[in-house]
């Protein structure tokens, strides 16, 4: 019993939490409210990102991988894993997929929402929390994958929701340039198989909102081109990716309200590339980053403050309604 409490502390404290804000909804004599989409995308994040998770902490690695698979096998989905070797350490991407596709045969057209999972590094001795990044993308990931799990993409599609492990520093850049990321790993394979790959859309730090005008920074270039207050969502891509920018933006803005803005741009661009839609990109797949724009908005990007109360949950929640109208809009709409 210790045992299996050690391996799934999170989850029981994840489900412990739904459990009890539930009950704050419920009036006399009716039954009980299913939590909101808020509190679940909360309950993810403090369990998912409260503590710092990558390969210099691999215990609470781990134990993030552990809750997603938990989440999604409650869901009723197969888990795959996809595992490899980064820095002498067994590391690994989980996939589920909801497909419209002939047994025996291979996909006409995939689709791929996906996350990164683990967190940045911390300083010497401080370790770094990652509710909005990238616990808030995470989180909107196993969402969305809850929210279509019965949705019917057109035949011959496959949408693929994917965790990645390997995103944060020193993964992202340096000395290996990326090999050993988790997307790098995902989209080679992928390339490999000869699938077709229709378009990949990343969630990356999407959880911080303000009204307040003169919140939003931008890349040099881009000033006057955009709102100076950090409201919105960003569907960013580079130009070869600027057709799947523009259709993703378009049905976003035509399921939901909620303020979006797109950018298809040079990938010198500041923060054009600077996540793993680029490795969809290096294998010639259309792919954007779907974000709050994390530094260029978010004070606490990087940091020990970046906790699970920073993250504005109701206007994420807003986000993950109608990325799932946009996703199953995309997924329907495909034609072979």
């Amino acid at each position: 019993m210790r045992t299996f409490l050690r391996a799934h502390w999170k989850a029981l404290v994840a489900i412990a939490i739904l459990v009890v804000l539930a009950l704050f909804t419920v009036t006399p004599g009716a039954a009980v409210s299913q939590p909101s989409l808020a509190l679940r995308l909360r309950s993810h994040v403090t369990a998912i990102a409260s503590t710092e998770h990558n390969t210099a902490t691999p215990v609470q690695l781990e134990a993030a991988a552990r809750y997603i698979e938990d989440v999604l096998q409650d869901e009723g989905y197969a888990i795959r894993r996809q595992e490899y070797k980064a820095g002498g350490q067994k590391v690994r991407n989980i996939e589920v997929s909801v497909a419209n596709v002939d047994a025996g045969k291979k996909p006409a057209r995939i689709f791929i929402v996906g996350a990164h999972y683990d967190s940045a590094p911390g300083a010497p001795g401080i370790l770094a929390d990652s509710p909005n990044d990238n616990g808030s993308g995470t989180a909107a990931v196993l969402e969305l994958a809850r929210l279509l799990k019965n949705m019917r993409p057109s035949q011959g599609t496959e949408v693929k929701f994917v965790f990645f492990v390997n995103e944060e520093p020193p993964w992202l850049s340096g000395e290996l340039r990326g090999e050993e990321m988790g997307s790098m790993q995902h989209a080679r394979k992928l390339h490999a198989e000869g699938q077709k790959v229709e378009g990949a859309l990343v969630l990356e730090t999407i959880g911080w909102y303000s009204q307040r005008r003169h919140s939003q920074q931008l890349p040099p270039g881009m000033e006057g081109r955009y709102p100076d207050t950090g409201n919105f969502i960003a569907f960013v891509g580079t130009l070869e990716s600027s057709r799947l920018v523009q259709d993703a933006l378009s049905a976003f803005r035509a399921a939901s309200d909620f303020p979006a803005h797109g950018l298809a741009a040079p990938a010198y661009v500041q923060g054009v590339t600077f996540s793993d839609h680029a490795s969809y990109n290096r294998f010639g797949y259309p792919a954007i980053m779907i974000t709050d724009t994390a530094f260029m908005r978010y004070p606490y990007y990087h940091t020990a403050e970046d906790t699970p109360d920073k993250v504005d949950y109701d206007s994420t929640a807003r986000v993950v309604q109608g990325l799932a109208r946009t996703i199953t809009a995309l997924a329907a709409g495909a034609q072979g």
